[in-house]
């Protein structure tokens, strides 16, 4: 009597980024279970974003970033299959169609398209010199345009544009960083913090040093060559005029839906996904960037980390876990300047604020308390001790008999 063969079933997974690449880890780690296939529309496998920024800055080679090679997908026994742009999924059939015709089945989708830069909503953004920050090609051009180039405009004063602005002084470039808010990097940072950032990368005399600033401000026009092929200058909303050759625009991300919307997903900001990470289909799953749960988007790396986790345990049949979403913290080195914020670091009325600030030294510490419980944290140019503050955040610990001597550390304190 021949013994019938069963067929592992088929794991398709559209994008190779970090969110994806860590569900493969979690899903190896857990045992072979699936014929996994993954398209990725970039073209190579999976690489850490985050150094995008030393690539820039020549601090890193493409080489050093990348986490799962072609070879690594060979050695693990998945189907990669990069240059790979999804242009439809088919819910019913249960396949999924690129841009080149080819159709991959599956049993099992997961939606791992992260998200897109935005870009101005005005003329001439395809001109020649302007571009995002988002991914290995976008470098590749921001470098290409960097050479030979003169003077740079950076639109967007996030953790991104000043990223770029610190690359791009490495090229001898000028660079002046136009932002909309008054705060630099206002998702992380108040207005004190922010104050000192500024102050160190527009001084003169170090590596950093000699940005430009307009705050308040917009770029409402980009204005081309003679030629009209190549970009030569940008003009402001107030009016003022700055030369440039090359313009990268870091102003924010969007999640890719539109994948989702083709195939008739729920899709709000993200794609909408339940505690298993499971979309309005039982055959499609999605993670990381494009997802929306519980009302929430996620941008930083821990959040996709702890998706990727849960969604791999749910993969192999583990029910009874579910993603409760995550209380996000940012911890960075700016252009060399360290930095960390969590949680509700601006404060309200019912809240109270302590505070320590030594300017000569660049150091700045706010930690912001609601019954006697740390609620926001925001560290800057000394972050020793934001894994305890974070801690005593997340585990909403009370403070009160430490409450004088809390902002200098763990080193002066014990919390019992």
């Amino acid at each position: 009597m021949m013994t019938a063969v069963v067929r592992a079933p088929k794991l398709l997974v559209i994008g190779a980024g970090m969110a994806a690449t860590r569900l493969l880890d979690e899903l190896l780690a857990l045992g072979d279970t699936y014929h996994i296939t993954v398209l990725n529309r970039e073209a190579q496998g999976g690489y850490n974003r985050i150094m995008l920024s030393p690539v820039l800055a020549g601090e890193k080679s493409l080489e050093q970033i990348i986490t799962h090679s072609p070879a690594w997908f060979a050695e693990q026994g998945i189907q990669l299959h990069t240059d790979k742009t999804v242009v439809a999924i088919d819910r019913q059939k249960q396949c999924v169609v690129v841009s080149d015709g080819t159709v991959f089945e599956y049993d099992k989708l997961v939606i791992a398209t992260g998200a897109k830069p935005l870009v101005l909503s005005i003329e001439n953004t395809n001109l020649a010199g302007v571009v995002s920050f988002r991914d290995i090609a976008d470098v590749q051009k921001i470098q290409k345009a960097a050479e030979g180039g003169k003077n740079a405009v950076i639109i967007g004063g996030g953790l991104l544009g000043l990223e770029a602005a610190y690359g791009l002084q490495k090229y001898a470039m000028q660079v002046a960083v136009v932002h909309r808010s008054d705060i630099l990097m206002n998702a992380q940072l108040d207005q004190p913090a922010a104050t000192l950032l500024q102050a160190q990368l527009s001084a003169d005399g170090t590596e950093r040093s000699g940005m430009q600033f307009y705050m308040g401000n917009e770029v409402v026009e980009i204005i081309a060559n003679q030629a009209g092929t190549h970009i030569s200058a940008v003009r402001l909303k107030d009016g003022r005029h700055i030369a440039c050759d090359l313009l990268v625009m870091a102003i924010g991300i969007r999640p890719h839906t539109e994948l989702a919307v083709q195939a008739d997903l729920t899709v709000n900001r993200g794609i909408v996904v339940d505690d298993q990470l499971l979309t309005n289909d039982a055959h499609i799953y999605a993670l990381g960037e494009c997802v929306e749960h519980r009302g929430q988007t996620y941008g930083l790396v821990a959040p996709l980390y702890e998706q990727a986790k849960v969604l791999a345990q749910v993969l192999n049949g583990h029910d009874d876990v579910a993603y409760q979403g995550s209380l996000t913290a940012t911890k960075l080195k700016v252009t060399g300047v360290e930095l960390f914020s969590a949680g509700d670091f601006n404060g309200s009325e019912a809240s109270q604020t302590l505070v320590f600030q030594d300017l000569h030294a660049g150091v700045y510490r706010k930690l912001v308390l609601e019954e006697s419980k740390i609620v926001g944290a925001l560290l800057y140019g000394d972050t020793y001790d934001a894994n305890w503050f974070f801690e005593l955040l997340q585990q909403a610990t009370d403070v009160s008999a430490i409450r004088e001597t809390l902002l200098f550390g763990q080193g002066f304190n014990s919390v019992a």
